[in-house]
């Protein structure tokens, strides 16, 4: 596999679990009144994108070995 390839999979990758990581961490919306806060997540889209960030880590790392 061509170096320039597997330096943007690589750059993805960590871009991708990165922002996977971030959506996971980080509340969608949130409802304060008084002292009582409600938030409300939805963790699928985070986990899809955590999971073609490792893909593209690991194809970076094993594409073309001889």
């Amino acid at each position: 596999m061509n170096k320039n390839v597997k330096t943007i999979l690589l750059g993805v990758g960590v871009i991708l679990v990165i922002y996977g990581i971030y959506t996971l961490i980080a509340p969608e919306a949130s409802v304060g009144i008084g002292d009582l806060s409600i938030e409300a997540q939805d963790n699928t889209n985070a986990y899809i994108t955590i999971g073609l960030g490792l893909a593209s880590l690991a194809l970076s790392f094993l594409g073309g070995k001889k």
